[in-house]
């Protein structure tokens, strides 16, 4: 019998180890709708993530197949941090959370706006986002 990393195989429990914690959700948000991509983008975000904890978020991330790390052609001593069809794929899941806290939570109209936009645009915005994700991180179209 092989041993597991997880406490157990129910979906959301796999689910909530890998993307359960805030800032593992942030990051991938900044990657999202901020185009963060390189370590010291994703220190300047509100919430003040530690370097500690977002080096251990990003290694994670890596490791689970959500974001991949490569060099920075542009500088030769930055990485560059790219979403995978896995971590785009999380898209409709965090709108669904952006939809839910602007319907329960004191949310700052200014920080609703693009998640207000996606939700007038209709059925098809989350997959027109997700599209244009898979450009800027993966150099396609679909």
């Amino acid at each position: 019998m092989t041993s597991s990393p997880f406490r157990s195989s129910c979906p959301i429990n796999l689910g909530l180890e890998v993307f359960g914690d805030k800032w593992t959700l942030l990051i991938i948000r900044d990657m999202m709708f901020a185009g963060k991509r390189h370590f010291r983008e994703f220190l300047t975000s509100d919430e003040g993530i530690s370097t500690n904890i977002l080096a251990d978020r990003l290694a994670m991330l890596t490791r689970v197949g959500i974001v991949t790390r490569a060099g920075d052609p542009s500088h030769r001593l930055k990485a560059i941090y790219s979403l995978t069809e896995k971590g785009i794929q999380l898209l409709p899941v965090i709108a669904q959370i952006s939809r839910w806290s602007r319907s329960h939570m004191p949310v700052d109209p200014t920080l609703a706006i693009t998640g207000e936009a996606r939700d007038r645009a209709g059925p098809d915005a989350v997959e027109a986002q997700m599209v244009a994700l898979r450009a800027m991180h993966l150099g396609t179209g679909s």
